[in-house]
């Protein structure tokens, strides 16, 4: 029942987060708050720690990239949300599913946009070692304003359900 109700949030989520390019609390919060309840009432406190791991697992992962502005606030709660259901060893797993679904989306769009020369022009030398990653900065290029933002929202459900899909 649990996957089910990760499930319907994540689709909800998605569509709210392409649609207005947010991911409200009223998705996120309520499912937190199931994923202790349904940990609680089928495991006891241990559930609870386990859903709580997730919930600082999930969140702590996508905190930073929303600290340095590369995403917003709801893609923070969400990764927590599903954490709260997954526990921390699965939140883990479905943000790597996720961190690939996102890559390729981005190079999607800017292959898209006709952007991909001058993003891996001023990406390669930070990804091929030749100078650290915190100075690797994008010159100015016309037109890359107009890229559209990412809906990482649509990212985290994809790669969760991958990962939930996952083969054991």
């Amino acid at each position: 029942m649990g996957l089910v109700i990760l499930v319907a949030a994540l689709v909800i989520a998605s569509l709210t987060d392409v649609a207005h390019r947010k991911i409200p609390n009223a998705i996120t919060y309520p499912l937190a708050a199931f994923g202790l309840i349904f940990h609680l009432l089928s495991s006891g406190m241990a559930g609870v720690v386990f859903s709580l791991s997730g919930i600082l697992v999930g969140g702590g992962l996508l905190l930073l990239l929303y600290l340095l502005g590369g995403m917003g606030a709801g893609d923070v709660k969400l990764m927590a949300a599903v954490g709260s259901i997954l526990g921390p060893a699965d939140v883990f797993t479905a943000s790597l599913y996720s961190a690939l679904v996102g890559g390729v989306y981005a190079l999607a769009i800017v292959f898209r946009h006709g952007e991909l020369r001058e993003t891996v022009y001023w990406l390669a030398p930070a990804l091929g070692g030749m100078m650290p990653a915190r100075t690797a900065q994008a010159p100015e290029v016309a037109g890359r304003a107009g890229l559209p933002r990412l809906c990482y929202g649509l990212a985290i459900s994809l790669g969760t359900v991958l990962a939930v899909l996952r083969p054991l």
